[in-house]
């Protein structure tokens, strides 16, 4: 990670899962709550298949372990300026072949600091 990567981050998470295994996270920001939702359910040819939803938006990708396709960025509010944005950014860490769990990262990318995530249990 490049140190201008890096000040671009204020949390930074690892998560397990499991196949089918849902983690979810329940943002936050003035008086608005929403729930971002994510889980894996296919590891085939080293694509991780992955399926996400926030504010009412459902998507799925298709992650690697590669530097293209290992991560995806979830837009957590409105834009107010071109520079002002807060997001999520979900990365594909590693597979473990013995306990078959995928392990992610998460970054908060969040510069005016209004945003708070509570990592929720199942």
């Amino acid at each position: 990670m490049s140190a201008t990567f890096a000040d671009e981050f204020r949390d930074v998470q690892k998560i397990s899962l499991k196949k089918d295994e849902q983690k979810k996270i329940l943002v936050k920001y003035g008086s608005i709550e929403k729930i971002f939702k994510f889980r894996w359910t296919l590891y085939h040819n080293g694509g991780l298949v992955l399926f996400r939803s926030y504010d009412k938006i459902v998507a799925q990708n298709v992650l690697y372990l590669t530097n293209k396709n290992r991560s995806f960025r979830v837009e957590l509010k409105p834009r107010e300026s071109t520079y002002d944005s807060s997001y999520l950014l979900v990365q594909f860490k590693e597979f473990d072949y013995v306990t078959h769990t995928a392990l992610f990262e998460i970054y908060l990318a969040d510069k005016s600091e209004e945003i708070k995530l509570k990592y929720l249990e199942k």
